[in-house]
């Protein structure tokens, strides 16, 4: 952190501020990606709060921390900011094009947005290659210029938050990133041989194809699972959130802090999304049902994220509210996805046909998206380490493409990045899932989502919002570590 004598800062204030800058920050996105907006716009916000993204503020955070996780979390917050408003026309310019963008397959203009539906929803091979490649050439030609252009901006500015490289400014954000990635090249070893049996199989049984044939727009396709489409419609979904919550003690119209949008709107991102705007007192869960195996995923895992935000205690801190270890909502987000692949659930709420197939399914894609992810941690953190990233795109296909068995796009090498390395967030909160599970079965049985003393467990830890990290929440109600080991424990058991 910044060791340079900076002003006195009243952090109160500071605070106060901050709260209202992410607010309306989650604000704007939703306008925007609820298709209520044309343009994300967030040159105003910016403006109005531009005192905290100012350099000697985010020193003088810096220089206040001194072992107080709060002012460290306000510093994280800072820092994020400053960069974040160097590069935010950057951000605009790319959610721009997104939702304006137009390509052309096979004589069809195509919004950019929708390309990936339309690959998963593509039954004919060819045209989800025609799909794929228009949207890797619309990715090199009109976002990674703006991507790059973001990247350098962020490097050269890198040592006036008192940090050699972006890795070692999260390390001093108390991020574990080297201990992470070695949990996660032994995840790589150790599933390896079940992963290429399990996508091989899939792939001779869903496609006909070899596991050495197999391409990334086949992944697309597989992934949105259309043979189970029947089992899971689109007039179904809310209905079954409202039913699986009201088992858990918890009833979702009634909670009038939580708002749910269904409303079908053309520029309405298809992929569900949760804005926690007033915490907990405004949180929007958004979702556009078209039905579908990933669609019920998406939604319910952004209604953990919701039934989280929505019943964090009022009485909590900003900073314990709205910052802290993002792995915990998203380790609650988790939760609540997977039962969609539980058997039990499927039987329960969906009188579902198969559900143990469906589930050994299940298994297989969350092996898929953890090895991407811990793939992708390698990826960035070598990205982040590299003076020279003139052939990061190679590097990224390569790496990728060695842990998930097939071609990857290099265009992706920018796009498939977050911000604020949110990739250990999504890997942890595999594990702590997994981990968390196996506590709530061995304490309320493998039934334990029909239980209301598991609802009422689950309230008093949402109620913590983000003052814990993931590691505490876990250590305080089982006992355990986070370990990436857990989550080939659990696909192997589903799996025999």
């Amino acid at each position: 952190m910044p060791s340079d004598p900076s002003p006195s800062l009243d952090l109160d204030a500071y605070r106060a501020s901050a709260d209202r800058f992410i607010a309306e920050l989650d604000e704007e996105y939703y306008q925007h990606y609820a298709g209520l907006k044309d343009r994300l716009e967030l040159e105003e916000i910016y403006e109005r709060h531009s005192a905290l993204t100012e350099l000697e503020h985010v020193q003088a955070v810096g220089a206040a921390v001194d072992g107080d996780r709060r002012v460290r979390e306000l510093w994280h917050f800072g820092c994020e900011g400053y960069l974040g408003n160097l590069t935010r026309e950057h951000a605009e310019k790319v959610a721009a094009i997104e939702a304006e963008l137009e390509v052309t397959v096979d004589g069809k203009q195509i919004p950019f947005r929708m390309l990936r539906p339309e690959m998963a929803n593509e039954p004919d091979r060819d045209r989800r290659e025609k799909l794929d490649r228009a949207m890797w050439e619309a990715t090199e030609e009109h976002l990674n210029p703006i991507y790059l252009d973001a990247v350098e901006i962020e490097r050269r500015e890198l040592p006036a938050l008192g940090a050699s490289s972006y890795v070692d400014l999260y390390e001093q954000f108390g991020f574990r990133l080297k201990e992470l990635a070695a949990q996660c090249e032994a995840f790589l070893a150790d599933t390896e041989r079940l992963y290429e049996d399990v996508l091989g199989r899939a792939a001779r049984e869903q496609l006909g194809l070899s596991l050495d044939d197999l391409a990334r727009w086949d992944l697309q396709r597989m992934i949105r699972s259309p043979q189970w489409d029947e089992g899971f419609p689109a007039d179904k979904l809310v209905p079954a959130l409202k039913a699986t919550l009201n088992d858990l003690g918890i009833d979702l119209d009634s909670q009038e802090n939580i708002h749910l949008d269904i409303e079908q709107r053309p520029q309405k991102t298809p992929r569900a999304f949760c804005s926690p705007i007033e915490i907990p007192d405004k949180v929007m869960l958004v979702i556009q049902p078209i039905g579908g195996a990933d669609d019920w995923r998406a939604f319910f895992h952004e209604a953990g994220h919701a039934e989280h935000f929505g019943g964090t205690s009022p009485d909590l801190s900003m900073e314990e509210k709205r910052l802290g270890d993002v792995a915990v909502t998203e380790g609650w987000a988790m939760l609540m996805q997977h039962l969609t692949d539980e058997p039990a659930w499927l039987s329960r709420k969906l009188d579902f046909p198969g559900p143990e197939e469906y589930a050994a399914e299940g298994m297989l894609w969350l092996l898929f998206f953890v090895r991407r992810y811990s793939a992708k941690l390698l990826y960035e953190l070598e990205f982040h380490s590299s003076e020279d990233i003139s052939g990061m795109a190679k590097r990224y296909a390569e790496v990728l493409g060695d842990a998930l068995k097939f071609e990857i796009a290099e265009e992706n090498y920018l796009a498939d990045m977050d911000s604020g390395f949110y990739v250990t967030a999504y890997l942890r909160s595999w594990a702590f899932e997994c981990q968390l599970r196996d506590h709530l079965r061995e304490r309320f049985g493998t039934d334990w989502f029909t239980r209301r003393e598991a609802g009422s467990l689950l309230r008093e830890l949402w109620a913590e919002g983000q003052r814990p990290t993931a590691d505490e929440l876990l250590k305080d109600v089982s006992g355990s570590e986070i370990e990436m080991s857990a989550v080939g424990d659990r696909v192997r058991e589903r799996l025999g």
